[in-house]
């Protein structure tokens, strides 16, 4: 079974309670989901919240949308997403990070497709793996992973560092040597430079605007269209360009070399 696991909390550190901020009348997780669900390969959604009372309204929102649901640890999301995959008898799981509303459901199945066809234990979109296997260039924020319960098992087994269990594959992508690890891409334009997934209140005015502009009832649009709205309208672009990408796993690093004296 291919399982789409959804990383959804209410304590964002810079932006609280963004999964779920509005965007055209739905909660930005609302969205999420439902752009998952346009993906010809996904079997099974599922969210993977905290378990406490502040995320009760994700519950209620996956329990509203009619997808199953796991509640787990806040820090250890490694954990989480392990037991929530095997509470499910998954057997490859595709991990989505529920600020992320512009998720292509294209890029979902052509990088499942990929896993597939190539027998790896890990597919991503959006790490630097190595020169050979780079798959950076997608927009940030369509950023899609596939590993199977076997590699994120052993992951969950071996993952010694903060950075490592608050960062779900990160073991995975740091160990090449113990996994068949593939990046991947349908693009050659590097636009990786654009900033598309949701973690400040800038970057939620920028989704915003692209859905008052594309967002129709009971349809879905995709990257290239997108691309195509930000040709025509290029002010979009200076609403949130000029913020870092990946603060949180480098901030998550700089813990590391502080507990464990790296």
């Amino acid at each position: 079974m291919i399982t789409a696991i959804i990383q959804a909390r209410m304590s964002s550190t810079r932006l609280p309670g963004k999964a779920m901020a509005f965007i055209c009348g739905k909660p930005m997780l609302w969205h999420v989901v439902d752009r998952v669900g346009h993906s010809k390969m996904i079997d099974k959604i599922i969210i993977a919240t905290v378990d406490n009372d502040e995320n009760k309204k994700i519950l209620d929102v996956a329990d509203d949308i009619g997808v199953s649901a796991f509640a787990g640890s806040e820090s250890d999301v490694l954990d989480r997403c392990y037991k929530a995959a095997r509470q499910y008898n998954t057997d490859i799981i595709v991990r989505i990070t529920g600020d992320c509303p512009l998720i292509d459901p294209c890029i979902i199945d052509h990088t499942v497709e990929y896993f597939i066809k190539n027998s790896c234990d890990y597919v991503s979109t959006g790490h630097i793996l190595n020169q050979e296997n780079a798959g950076t260039n997608y927009p940030d924020g369509l950023d899609t992973e596939v590993c199977s319960f076997k590699a994120l098992e052993k992951a969950w087994k071996e993952a010694k560092f903060l950075s490592e269990r608050e960062h779900v594959t990160s073991y995975i992508w740091n160990h090449p040597e113990f996994f068949r690890i593939k990046g991947f891409s349908t693009i050659d334009k590097d636009l990786s430079y654009l900033r598309w997934t949701v973690d400040e209140d800038r970057d939620l005015k920028f989704v915003r605007a692209v859905y008052d502009r594309l967002y129709k009832k009971d349809s879905i649009f995709y990257m290239k269209d997108i691309l195509t709205l930000l040709e025509k309208n290029p002010d979009l672009l200076r609403i949130n360009s000029d913020i870092k990408k990946d603060e949180g796993y480098f901030r998550s690093l700089k813990e590391d070399q502080t507990i464990y004296k790296l």
